[in-house]
């Protein structure tokens, strides 16, 4: 098989190319390192630098590959910046993934598991979050991202073509060996910022927001190991190759851990004070998001292995204390 990853050489899609290596998958990779980084890119790989907004590029690497399948991770994610620039998301998130489905149903492939977001529920009315739920997103990135799964469903309508759209929320870790992990610039997620904090490189950790309602006053989110996350999107693969339908799940431990939480948990597996200070809410976070992977598990067969938050931060905080400045070390070399 030939699968064709973009956004492979972010923190998700780097973690996606090891393990289809692993199985033995031809790779090919498109990023235009906005966000990613070329030393996370498995040398085995074969790696095209570019923007997916560009038709002309991605046709040429269409043509160029025998391409049998897709997996999707090139989008802008972060909440806070959607909501301040909604255009940009909605230009490289919407516009993108349009110029992709124009170029699969050019060169007729047909397969595409999707990397979404739980986002796309908004403010759940109730937990775990399950499919049947109605979407109604509060940030513009949750938008942008139920916006591509309609694009999606609408070309499978016309075109035939078959999609798996996996909705998680955070993921975190690194792979075991810490030779890949989670480096963004500026960073914004939870476990890195607060093992950054663990490691002398920022004063403190801001926890925003204090008035939620949930037991400590502080968000609830569900932590997937990243892992086990693509584990999923490789069944989802599988899935699509033996004639599955076009569906959506949703990926998570159906367990939710406060902000508060996670800290603590990352004090007792670093065993460093983690100091923190409050800030205000930042806008489109829901109070609560947790997700009930119960028909991925039935229907894909998924069974995560690495489900405590001890596991998830301890695999992180490897590949953290291995690299410290995170991709800048492999560039100095």
């Amino acid at each position: 098989m030939s699968v064709l990853v973009l956004g492979g050489a972010g923190y998700i899609g780097s973690h996606a190319v090891h393990q289809l290596i692993d199985r033995g998958a031809n790779v090919i990779v498109v990023d235009n390192l906005e966000t990613g980084h070329r030393q996370a890119v498995h040398p085995e790989a074969v790696f095209y630098e570019g923007d997916i907004r560009n038709a002309e590029f991605l046709d040429s690497v269409f043509k160029k590959e025998k391409i049998d399948e897709v997996l999707h991770f090139a989008a802008n994610s972060l909440v806070g910046e959607s909501m301040e620039n909604p255009l940009k998301y909605f230009d490289n998130n919407v516009y993108g993934t349009q110029v992709l489905l124009k170029a699969m149903v050019d060169h007729d492939v047909k397969k595409i598991v999707f990397s979404s977001t739980a986002a796309t529920y908004g403010e759940p009315k109730a937990v775990p979050i399950t499919e049947t739920m109605p979407t109604n997103p509060t940030s513009t990135y949750g938008e942008t991202k139920l916006t591509m799964e309609k694009l999606m469903k609408w070309t499978e309508l016309a075109h035939g073509l078959k999609f798996v759209s996996l909705r998680y929320f955070n993921v975190a870790g690194a792979r075991e060996t810490a030779e890949i992990g989670e480096d963004h610039r500026p960073e914004s997620h939870l476990v890195p910022l607060i093992l950054q904090t663990a490691l002398g490189q920022r004063k403190e950790i801001t926890v925003f927001g204090d008035d939620y309602d949930t037991p400590d006053g502080t968000c609830i989110r569900d932590y997937v190991h990243v892992e086990d996350l693509i584990s999923a999107h490789l069944l989802a693969l599988d899935y699509l190759r033996n004639d599955g339908d076009s569906e959506v799940f949703n990926l998570g431990s159906s367990q939710g851990f406060s902000v508060n939480e996670m800290i603590a948990a990352a004090r007792s597996v670093t065993g460093k004070d983690i100091p923190v200070k409050t800030g205000p809410r930042r806008a489109g976070d829901p109070s609560i998001l947790i997700a009930s992977s119960e028909k991925a598990r039935q229907i894909l067969g998924w069974n995560p292995r690495h489900t405590s938050v001890a596991k998830i931060i301890g695999d992180a905080w490897k590949w953290h204390s291995a690299h410290p400045t995170g991709y800048e070390k492999e560039v100095e070399r």
